[in-house]
């Protein structure tokens, strides 16, 4: 059955400027997360050297910009691939900085008021295609800093920005970090190599075309274990020990994948994907199909989207904690061919559509216990949620933690499921 979602709020974004990205974080620690909108430079190539940050603008959910860092540009570039920027505590002090690429440097933003806490010299000039945050070095925070290039090469550092190491291979568009082995330290999955925190390559992938698109985590088949699926050229499950546990090939392009309870009879989780159906040139630009698709534990298609409009660039994520009691949904946009974004049950009926078209980014936005969708433009951000909800106060009075997931944010979205 379709529902309403309910218009918490609107917020004029205008004055960061076109083509930003939202990330979302409880910055200044008052107990609800703060919208911060990052603008790419000017580059409209990207193919081969990634974005810069040229402007960082900070509001409050009462549409309050509270500060701005760098010079918004009505020029820059749209997001043909990550921006390198992410919101997390850097330092382990409880407080969350933004911590982003700018101006050739690895800056370190004060998440209070944007000033530089630190300023760091990168290790090439096109280390810049995203940034990944880890434990690498003992910490229990993720302090460490990984950067790489669009797809040949990551470098990685301690926190105190001194290189650990390097590795060149194919990392594909984000590496996901995670402690397979229980042993403190973080392994960096890096497109088809396995890396351990000393950057010794573990294992590879074999016989997978093209790049890793997106890489999720989790106890997929419920054996107790983490398993590791991959979504590019086709989508492949592995276990945390390298051995292919199974391969879906009725995909011609496995741009994104999700994880999740989408359909809670189920044995393990499910694997909701987006698969690239056409993609050709017309000669005046790129056009082609989507569909959506879902998997079961082993791999086997349960539906595949019978796709009747245009448009090959959704982008779709799991959310969980939509309304009360509810499985999870998988939330698509940047659809294309006049569909608003909209949540899917584990059937692939869309059960919410929003009114707006726009990019989207979700969480718990006060500490609720259920999670908002916003969905935003280049002039206004809007807040849905599945009932009424007051954004205006805090539901607590100690700051709201930092999800891996919002500090891992990437336009290619990958994550993890937790065990258990």
């Amino acid at each position: 059955m379709r529902q309403e979602p309910y218009c918490l709020g609107a917020i004029d974004i205008s004055a960061a400027g076109p083509r930003c990205k939202v990330l979302l974080g409880d910055i200044n620690g008052d107990g609800r997360m703060e919208v911060v909108l990052v603008q790419p430079d000017d580059r409209q190539d990207v193919r081969y050297i990634p974005h810069y940050v040229q402007c960082v603008t900070a509001y409050d959910l009462d549409g309050k910009l509270l500060w701005q860092t760098g010079k918004p540009s009505l020029t820059a570039g749209r997001p043909g691939s990550d921006y390198p920027a992410q919101i997390a505590d850097m330092d382990g002090d409880g407080r969350l900085e933004v911590v982003c690429v700018m101006d050739g440097r690895l800056v370190v933003l004060n998440g209070v008021n944007g000033e530089v806490k630190a300023s760091h010299t990168l290790p090439h000039e096109h280390a810049h295609d995203c940034i990944i945050l880890a434990k690498l070095t003992g910490t229990d925070y993720a302090g460490d800093v990984i950067l790489k290039d669009r797809y040949h090469k990551l470098w990685a550092f301690d926190r105190s920005f001194n290189l650990l190491w390097t590795h060149e291979g194919n990392p594909g568009h984000y590496p996901w970090v995670y402690d397979y082995d229980g042993d403190g330290f973080d392994e960096v999955m890096a497109g088809y190599d396995m890396l351990d925190q000393d950057g010794t390559l573990l294992w590879s992938c074999r016989d997978l075309d093209d790049h890793a698109d997106c890489i999720w985590v989790g106890d997929v088949n419920g054996d107790g274990e983490a398993e590791l699926v991959i979504g590019g050229s086709v989508t492949v499950m592995y276990d945390c020990r390298g051995r292919e546990l199974w391969r879906y090939a009725g995909s011609i392009e496995s741009q994104h994948i999700a994880l999740g309870r989408f359909l809670p009879g189920q044995p393990g989780l499910q694997v909701a994907g987006l698969d690239r159906l056409v993609r050709e040139d017309d000669g005046k630009g790129l056009k082609g199909k989507d569909a959506l698709f879902l998997l079961d534990s082993e791999g086997r298609e349960l539906w595949k989207e019978d796709r009747q409009t245009d448009g090959w660039l959704t982008i779709i994520e799991p959310l969980r904690g939509w309304a009360e009691g509810a499985p999870d949904l998988i939330l698509a946009y940047r659809r294309g061919g006049g569909v608003l974004p909209t949540l899917y049950d584990g059937e692939g009926q869309p059960v919410v559509s929003f009114p707006h078209e726009g990019y989207a980014v979700h969480a718990d936005l006060v500490g609720s216990g259920l999670e908002q969708v916003l969905i935003y433009d280049d002039e206004t951000l809007r807040i849905y949620a599945s009932a009424p909800l007051d954004v205006r106060v805090a539901a607590g009075a100690a700051p709201l933690a930092q999800p891996k997931r919002l500090s891992h944010a990437t336009l290619y979205p990958g994550g993890e499921v937790a065990l258990g």
